[in-house]
C-alpha cells in the first residue's frame, strides 16, 4: 500500500538513501533539512524528491515522519510529528530496523570500510538476486519484491541496538566515537551484542586482535589471512596492478580471484564480501566476474585526472583510514610524490588521537592540514584547533580553503593529492584542480 514518508533532515546521508528506497518501491517522499548545499542532495533531486526548510506546518495528517538520529522535540517539525496522534513518528534506526524484517538483511559494520563493503556486496548480489541496497554515502536503490536487503549499519551512540539482521558482518573493531563511548570496553561491547542478535550468523574479520576473543553466542563464520579463518585467502599479491589471491572454503580450494583493487584493507573488504556470498551459494567464477567490475562508492577513494597529478577525495576521518589510504596510494602510484591534506571533523577524536593522526599524515611527502570545520559539533570542554595534531608533524603546514592557498598546493608536479576528511573538503580540490590551469 502506497505510503506517505516524511523525513526530518533528509540530507543525512543514511536518511537520503533510505528516502531513495522508499521512493523507488513507490511510496510518496518528501523532507527536510539545513539550506546550505550538500552532495548527497543530488540523489534526491535527481528522483524528484521535494526537499523544505523545516517548517511545523510541513507536518500533516496521515504522515509516516521518521527523523534524523540527532533530531529531538527542538526541532519545531519533530514536535509538531510526536504531538499529532494522527502521524506515525519514529527515528531512522527504528524504522530500519523494523524494515530488515521484509528481508533477507545483511548488516555491514565495523570501524572501517563499512561503506567500500557494502557497496561492494550490493554489487555482487544483485545480479544473483534482487537485492536492495543503503550504503552511507547517500546511495540507495530499491526493487519491488527483493529478496536480500545489504546495509550499512553504525555503531555510533549504539545505533545497533535497533538492528537484528540476518547475517551480521563485522570487518573490525578499533576504538571511536570516543565523545559516546567513555571505555573501549564499552565500545567492544556493542559489537558483541550486535553479533548476538543475528538471526542467522556473525561473519568476522578473524585476524582482528578483538573479534575472535568476544563471547558469541550465535554461529560464527571467519574469514582473514590467518589458519584459523573459516574463509581463508592464500598467495596474496597486492601491487599497482592490483589484488590477487586464492580463496580456501574450511582447508579446501575454492577459487581464485584476480580483482583490479589496491590495498590489504581492501583485500579483507574483499574476503568479507566474498564469504557472505559463499553463504548464500555463490560459486566462484560467478564473484570473481562480478567484483572486478565493481567501481567504488561516492567519496571511498574517488580518482580525478589531471595533467600529470591524480586527485583522489575520501572519506577517512579515524587516524587508521588515514594511514589505509596514504599506503593504498604508496602502492597504486609508486612513482608519484603524495601531497596529502586531511581536515578533522570531531574535537574529541582529534584530541584523543592526535599523535596517531600525525604519524599517519607523515606517510606522505608533503603533509597539509585543514581546521575544523566551522560546524563541527560544539563538545563541552574540548577547546582546541588543528595545532592539536600539528604540534606531533612539524614539517606540516596548516592551509585554509581559498585561492591563494589553492595556488600554492598546485604548484607540485607529477603528484598525487589526496584529501581526506568527513567533511566538505572536496571544495579545496576543486580550487586546486581550478588552479592547475
Amino acid at each position: 500500500m502506497k505510503k506517505m514518508y516524511y523525513f526530518v533532515g533528509i540530507k543525512g546521508s543514511g536518511m537520503a538513501s533510505l528516502a531513495e528506497i522508499l521512493h523507488d518501491l513507490g511510496h510518496e517522499v518528501a523532507g527536510s533539512d539545513i539550506d546550505k548545499y550538500i552532495f548527497i542532495e543530488e540523489e534526491l533531486k535527481r528522483r524528484g524528491i521535494p526537499i523544505y526548510s523545516w517548517n511545523k506546518d510541513n507536518i500533516k495528517d496521515g504522515m509516516h515522519v521518521i527523523t534524523g538520529n540527532d533530531f529531538d522535540r527542538s526541532n519545531p517539525e519533530v514536535a509538531a510529528a510526536q504531538d499529532n496522534p494522527n502521524v506515525i513518528c519514529q527515528n531512522y534506526c527504528e524504522f530500519l530496523g523494523d524494515f530488515f524484517n521484509n528481508f533477507i538483511s545483511i548488516g555491514i559494520g565495523g570501524t572501517h570500510g563499512k561503506t567500500t563493503t557494502t557497496g561492494m556486496c550490493y554489487h555482487l548480489f544483485k545480479d544473483y538476486d534482487k537485492t536492495n541496497v543503503l550504503i552511507g554515502d547517500g546511495t540507495g536503490y530499491a526493487v519491488k519484491d527483493a529478496k536480500y536487503f545489504v546495509s550499512e549499519v553504525d555503531e555510533f551512540r549504539n545505533h545497533f541496538k535497533h538492528y537484528y539482521n540476518d547475517y551480521a558482518l563485522i570487518n573490525n573493531v578499533e576504538y571511536d566515537h570516543v565523545d559516546y563511548f567513555k571505555t573501549f570496553e564499552d565500545y567492544k561491547k556493542v559489537f558483541e551484542e550486535y553479533g548476538n542478535r543475528a538471526k542467522k550468523m556473525a561473519v568476522i574479520w578473524g585476524d582482528d586482535p578483538y573479534l575472535p576473543h568476544m563471547n558469541w553466542t550465535k554461529p560464527v563464520c571467519k574469514f582473514g589471512l590467518n589458519d584459523n579463518n573459516d574463509i581463508q585467502a592464500k598467495n596474496v599479491i597486492n601491487n599497482d596492478k592490483g589484488l590477487s589471491f586464492d580463496v580456501y572454503a574450511h582447508g579446501e580450494l575454492f577459487g581464485h580471484f584476480a580483482l583490479p583493487f589496491y590495498g590489504m584493507h581492501t583485500l579483507y573488504d574483499t574476503l568479507a564480501v566474498i564469504t557472505l556470498g559463499y553463504l548464500e551459494g555463490m560459486d566462484a567464477e560467478y564473484m570473481q566476474k562480478q567484483l572486478s567490475t565493481f567501481e567504488g562508492v561516492k567519496r571511498r577513494y574517488t580518482v580525478k585526472e589531471k595533467g600529470d597529478c591524480i586527485f583522489v577525495d575520501d572519506y577517512a576521518h579515524h587516524p587508521t583510514a588515514v594511514q589505509y589510504v596514504l599506503e593504498e596510494t604508496r602502492t597504486r602510484y609508486p612513482g608519484k610524490q603524495i601531497i596529502a591534506v586531511f581536515q578533522p571533523d570531531r574535537f574529541s577524536r582529534a584530541l584523543r588521537f592526535a599523535k596517531r593522526f600525525a604519524a599517519a599524515m607523515d606517510l606522505a611527502d608533503h603533509p597539509f592540514f585543514l581546521d575544523f570545520p566551522d560546524n563541527a559539533h560544539p563538545e563541552p570542554g574540548i577547546d582546541i584547533d588543528v595545532t592539536e595534531i600539528t604540534q606531533y608533524i612539524p614539517r606540516a603546514k596548516i592551509v585554509k580553503t581559498d585561492k591563494e592557498h589553492a595556488k600554492m598546493l598546485a604548484a607540485y608536479d607529477n603528484a598525487v593529492y589526496v584529501f581526506m576528511s568527513s567533511k566538505d573538503i572536496y571544495k579545496l580540490e576543486e580550487l586546486v584542480i581550478e588552479a592547475k590551469g
